[in-house]
């Protein structure tokens, strides 16, 4: 379809705008760039199947989509275990938590990587006539991992939070996610037939999967204490002094409700040093 230039677009762009956080010193920061980075491989292998670079017809394509199923259940529970972060139930950053991200990410991705091949292939008493095995592992267990992690959010805010405007990013992140499920699997022909094949279902779906990750990232930046991109609601910067000046560095000021030394420049002549006298 002629859709598939957009897409493939939109597909290069929604992984491009997310390498910025390692700038910004938050909680979890590891731990969310690990889940980034993970769905830029899942663009990636989506770019390669999506644009024919592997075709369909050759025996690489049942191994490629193998690989983009088990990126798909990697990088979901790797987001659900993102939103344990928040609890701080295990120091963030350490090799602990790194460690288990990385660990139950792969494992996911083995499992899944094993039933989807086993399907295509039909092996193991698995057959592409009989997928409910890879519809469980692929989706069912995705959506535990996408709802467990939207409960975990909504726990934190409610209950460690003053705020509650960070609701709004799980809200609109639901719904975009949810709205992309249904146009692609519910209206992808209508769409299709009704807009003359000049882009279908998928195209928004992609759109509105990266409006979701978007989501993801705005959620996680605006519940740390830092918002090094603009500040909502009450937060305020905290300033810590961490030592006092020595006393031959100080300022010198002309201000007499200073706390440091009085003004030398209070003690100077009162005759100005003109040529003219005055």
């Amino acid at each position: 379809m002629t859709s598939g230039r957009g897409k493939n677009a939109l597909e290069t762009q929604r992984a491009g705008g997310v390498w910025g956080i390692w700038a910004n010193f938050h909680t979890g920061r590891k731990e969310i760039a690990t889940f980034f980075y993970l769905y830029g491989l899942l663009t990636i292998c989506s770019l390669l199947i999506d644009c024919g670079v592997v075709p369909p017809a050759s025996g690489a394509y049942p191994y490629f989509v193998a690989v983009q199923l088990g990126l798909v259940s990697a990088t979901c529970i790797c987001l659900m275990i993102n939103g344990f972060v928040g609890f701080q139930l295990y120091e963030d950053g350490t090799t602990l938590s790194i460690w288990l991200l990385r660990v139950c990410s792969l494992a996911m991705f083995i499992i899944s990587f094993a039933v989807s091949l086993l399907t295509f292939q039909g092996w193991a008493g698995l057959s592409p006539d009989n997928t409910i095995g890879l519809f469980v592992v692929v989706y069912v267990f995705s959506a535990i991992f996408i709802f467990v992690y939207i409960v975990m959010l909504v726990l934190l805010v409610l209950g460690t939070l003053q705020e509650r405007w960070p609701l709004l990013h799980i809200i609109f992140g639901v719904l975009a996610l949810v709205f992309s499920q249904v146009i692609l699997y519910a209206f992808s022909e209508i769409i299709c037939d009704n807009v003359a094949h000049y882009f279908d279902a998928l195209f928004l779906s992609t759109l509105l999967n990266l409006l979701a990750v978007m989501l993801v990232y705005k959620f996680w930046d605006a519940i740390t204490q830092e918002d090094l991109e603009f500040s909502v609601g009450q937060r305020q910067n905290n300033w810590e002094v961490k030592a006092l000046l020595p006393e031959e560095d100080r300022r010198e000021t002309m201000y007499m409700d200073s706390d440091y030394a009085t003004s030398t420049y209070l003690n100077q002549p009162a005759q100005r040093g003109s040529v003219y006298g005055y």
